[in-house]
């Protein structure tokens, strides 16, 4: 990677409103009296440390889990503070896209850590399949980004599909480098 971009996740300071990455994938807040906790299942043990290690870093504590399915899962400390965070994504029960909502570089680098993979010479950031009304809005905040999606797959894999020399190159340029993890280098965007 050359130059860092001004926009990039590497220069850009944490905070709380990155954790919407999550929420844009499939992530879900579960609010209760002592506050709002956000949880997202991942596909590998990689993805939730590095999670949990971008989430430390936005101020709120996290740790690894799993899920009742056995998969590995990264959810946050439940905090009054994350109602700012998961409000503007609910809509009574439903999941929702906050209107004019736009990716930070980190909402984006939480999002790619998540459910980012390489496809042929594309990249899929993958989708919330119980929240298939918030696709076409994701696909929109992402344009707002300047990085130009394509909506494919069915509801149950449904992604958005970024292709493109220079719409790749952005992407791998805003979400910085990839985590430590060995695994992380082959499912992360590159230029």
């Amino acid at each position: 990677m050359g130059q860092l971009s001004f926009f990039s996740a590497e220069v850009a300071e944490p905070g709380l409103g990155d954790l919407s990455g999550l929420l844009a994938t499939n992530g879900q807040a579960a609010s209760s009296s002592a506050g709002v906790r956000i949880s997202i299942v991942v596909d590998a043990d990689w993805r939730a440390d590095a999670l949990v290690d971008e989430i430390i870093r936005c101020g709120v504590g996290a740790q690894t889990s799993r899920s009742d399915e056995d998969s590995p899962m990264a959810r946050t400390d439940t905090s009054q503070a994350l109602a700012v965070v998961a409000g503007p994504w609910t809509r009574g029960a439903v999941k929702v896209v906050p209107a004019g909502w736009v990716p930070s570089a980190r909402a984006l680098r939480l999002w790619v850590i998540a459910s980012g993979r390489r496809e042929g010479p594309g990249y899929l950031l993958g989708l919330d399949p119980r929240s298939p009304d918030t696709h076409p809005a994701l696909a929109t905040s992402l344009m707002r980004a300047g990085v130009a999606p394509t909506l494919v797959g069915t509801r149950g894999r449904a992604a958005l599909r970024i292709s493109g020399r220079r719409r790749l190159t952005r992407l791998a340029e805003t979400v910085g480098a990839p985590p430590e993890a060995a695994d992380a280098q082959a499912v992360w965007p590159a230029e």
